[in-house]
C-alpha cells in the first residue's frame, strides 16, 4: 500500500466583480511563487484562463506536479476533477476540462507530497455586468424562508422561482454545525438536506418544504439546481442541546473484490453491489477516487454496481475478474451535550420516526425478550434521552465485550442470556432495545481505524459497528457501546478525562468510517436470480451479489476495506 495524502482545503468565495477577481488572482499567483521545500510540494505559477466557463480548458502552469497523475488531483472551489476531466498532466503543466458545475473559488493541485498554494478561478457566468437581468437564465431564486427560526427537524417553506418541477439531483443547502478545528474550507460549513433521512417533504418550481437536517446551524440557506445556485436567506436554527463537530480526518479507503473460476453453461450475468461509504452529518464528504473496471452505475442505492456479462463457456474455459475502487472519506469528531429537560416529544407522523422504530431483518425490536429487557431496564422513566442512557449503562455494567468476532450466523439476542458478545452484538441489541421503547435508532456498520506504526500505511483497520438514536429538535446522537465497554482500541487523540464509558455515549471520534446507517433492503433484479448475502460485514445490505437465472458457477472473495492513506 502507498500513502498519498494531503489536507482537504476547500473554499468557494463569492467574488462578484471582475476587478476583484483580477486583484485576488494576481495576489494568489504571487503568493504561490514561494520557494518549495524539499518535499517537492506542488506550486501553481499561473492559471489560463483565470475567468472561464464550463467546457473550457483550464491550463495550470507550475512545478512539482509529478510526471504521472496517479492519485494526484486538481480541485476547483472544493470540487475534485474526475478522472475523465484530465487532458494532460506533466511535472510543470496540467490541462483539465472545466466541469459543468464549476463555481468561483480556489484552485489547488494535490499530490502525495502535499497541497499547493491556491490560485483563483472565476466562473464568467457569475460576474455581473451592467445590463437588465436575463429572465431566461433559469437560475433558482429564493424569495423567502419561513419560519425564519425553527428547531432541527422542523419543516421550513422556501418560496421563489426556478426550483424545477421535480427535485431530481437538486438540493437545499444549510449552514453546517462545524466548530473548533473543523476546517478552513467554506464547503466544510455547509450541509444539504438529507434524502435518506426523509428531509424533503415536497418540491415544486416555486415552493419547497424541507426539514432542517441533522447537523445544521444558524446561517445562510440556498437552493442548488443543475442550473446553478440561488442567493441566500438567513435562517436561525434552534436546538434542544449542543453538538460540537471538529477535528476532521480524511482517509483513502480501498475495496477489492475478486470473482474467479467463472463457468457458465449459457448466457447470463453476475452483478456485484459494492457498498459505498455513506454521507452523514459526521461524515459529510465521500468521493469515489478510482474504480477499475468502469462501473455499470457509480452510485445506486449507496452501492457501486458492477456487472459481468457471460456467454456460454467453450471447452470448460473459465476466467477471473478483479474489481477495485477507492474512496476519499472525511469524518469528524462529534461531541454532544443535551439537557434532558429540553427533550421534545416525537413527531410520530414523520417518515423518519416510523422507519427508525420499526423492526426489520437486522433489528428484531419486536422480539418479546428484547421488549421485556428494555422495559425492565428503564422502569418508569419516560424521557427518551434518559432511557437511552439507562440501556447503555446497563449493558456496560452487565455485559462483556469479546476481543474477537463471533461466527457470522450468531444471533445478537444471545447477548441477553450469555452476557458476552462482540461489537456487532452490542450495536444490534442496543438499537433493538431502543426501538422497542419507541426511540428512533439505527445500527451503523463500517470500519474502525487505529494507529499502527508497523504497517505501511501507518494504520490498522477492523470491521466495526455502533449505533445512533434520534432526539426531536436535536438530531442523531452517536453511541458506541462496545468501545464504552472497554473494547481494545488505540485512539489518535486522548479521550477527555480518559473516561471512555462517558465519552462514547453521545460522542464519536474521527476514526469511525461508516458504510451503512441502518438496513439497506436491496431489491432483487431477477425473480429467479441467485443472490448472496454477507452477514456481519462492514455494511448492512440484503444483496451483495446476484447471478442470472442461467447456470453459472463461480467463486468470489471480498477483501475487508483497507486504508491506503490518511491526512
Amino acid at each position: 500500500m502507498s500513502m498519498k495524502f494531503s489536507l482537504l482545503f476547500r473554499k468557494s468565495p463569492a467574488f462578484r466583480t471582475l476587478l476583484y477577481v483580477s486583484v485576488i488572482g494576481a495576489a494568489v499567483s504571487v503568493f504561490s511563487l514561494v520557494a518549495v521545500n524539499s518535499r517537492r510540494v506542488p506550486v501553481i505559477a499561473s492559471l489560463d484562463p483565470p475567468v472561464g466557463s464550463a467546457g473550457d480548458i483550464l491550463t495550470i502552469s507550475g512545478e512539482n506536479f509529478g510526471i504521472l497523475r496517479e492519485s494526484s488531483f486538481v480541485e476547483i472551489a472544493g470540487s475534485r476533477i474526475t478522472s475523465s476531466g484530465y487532458i494532460e498532466w506533466s511535472d510543470s503543466l496540467i490541462k483539465v476540462v472545466i466541469p459543468s458545475n464549476v463555481q468561483d473559488g480556489l484552485v489547488s493541485v494535490v499530490t502525495g507530497e502535499g497541497r499547493s498554494k491556491p490560485g483563483f478561478f472565476a466562473n464568467s457566468s457569475g460576474i455581473p455586468v451592467v445590463a437588465p437581468p436575463d429572465t431566461s437564465t433559469s437560475l433558482p431564486v429564493v424569495s423567502s424562508v419561513l419560519p425564519s427560526s425553527a428547531f432541527i427537524g422542523s419543516v421550513v417553506t422556501i418560496t421563489g422561482t426556478n426550483f424545477g418541477s421535480v427535485r431530481g439531483s437538486s438540493s437545499v443547502v444549510f449552514t453546517a454545525n462545524r466548530s473548533g478545528e473543523a476546517s478552513d474550507s467554506a464547503d466544510s460549513f455547509s450541509i444539504p438536506a438529507d434524502e435518506r433521512s426523509f428531509d424533503y417533504e415536497s418540491w415544486s418550481d416555486s415552493e419547497i418544504k424541507v426539514r432542517i437536517p441533522d447537523g445544521a446551524a444558524s446561517g445562510n440557506v440556498f437552493v442548488r439546481t443543475e442550473k446553478g445556485v440561488s442567493g441566500t436567506k438567513r435562517l436561525d436554527v434552534k436546538s434542544a442541546g449542543t453538538k460540537k463537530v471538529f477535528s476532521g480526518k480524511t482517509y483513502v479507503v480501498k475495496l477489492d473484490e475478486d470473482v474467479d473460476s467463472i463457468d457458465s453453461k449459457n448466457a447470463t450475468n453476475i452483478t456485484l453491489r459494492v457498498p459505498r461509504p455513506v454521507v452523514s452529518s459526521f461524515q459529510p464528504f465521500v468521493e469515489m477516487n478510482e474504480c477499475v473496471p468502469e462501473p455499470l452505475i457509480a452510485d445506486f442505492n449507496n452501492s457501486v454496481i458492477h456487472q459481468i456479462e457471460l456467454q456460454k463457456s467453450r471447452q470448460n474455459q473459465s476466467y477471473k475478474q478483479k474489481f477495485s475502487q477507492s474512496f476519499v472519506v472525511t469524518t469528524f469528531c462529534v461531541e454532544t451535550e443535551l439537557n434532558p429537560r429540553n427533550v421534545k416529544a416525537y413527531d410520530k407522523e414523520r417518515v423518519l420516526y416510523r422507519k427508525s422504530v420499526a423492526p426489520d431483518q437486522l433489528v428484531e425490536s419486536a422480539d418479546s425478550a428484547v421488549v421485556e429487557m428494555a422495559r425492565a431496564i428503564v422502569g418508569k422513566e419516560s424521557n427518551p434521552y434518559l432511557q437511552a442512557r439507562a440501556v447503555y449503562d446497563y449493558m456496560l455494567a452487565n455485559y462483556t465485550v469479546l476481543p474477537g468476532m463471533r461466527p457470522s450466523d450468531s444471533d445478537p439476542k444471545e447477548l441477553l442470556s450469555w452476557k458476552r458478545g462482540d461489537a456487532y452484538d452490542f450495536a444490534i441489541l442496543y438499537t433493538a432495545m431502543l426501538r422497542s421503547l419507541g426511540i428512533p435508532s439505527l445500527p451503523v456498520a463500517g470500519i474502525l481505524v487505529s494507529p499502527n506504526e508497523s504497517s505501511e500505511s501507518g494504520v490498522s483497520v477492523r470491521n466495526h459497528w455502533w449505533s445512533e438514536f434520534y432526539i426531536e429538535g436535536f438530531g442523531w446522537i452517536p453511541v458506541d457501546v462496545a468501545l464504552g465497554n472497554g473494547m481494545e482500541f488505540d485512539s489518535f487523540r486522548a479521550i477527555p478525562n480518559n473516561d471512555v464509558a462517558s465519552y462514547y455515549f453521545g460522542s464519536i471520534d474521527n476514526q469511525h468510517v461508516a458504510f451503512s446507517r441502518g438496513w439497506n433492503e436491496v431489491k432483487q433484479s431477477l425473480v429467479n436470480g441467485k443472490i448472496v448475502y454477507r452477514p456481519r460485514t462492514f455494511a448492512f445490505q440484503s444483496i451483495w451479489e446476484e447471478a442470472g437465472e442461467g447456470s453459472v458457477n463461480y467463486s468470489s472473495l471480498w477483501n475487508n476495506p483497507i486504508v491506503q492513506g490518511i491526512y
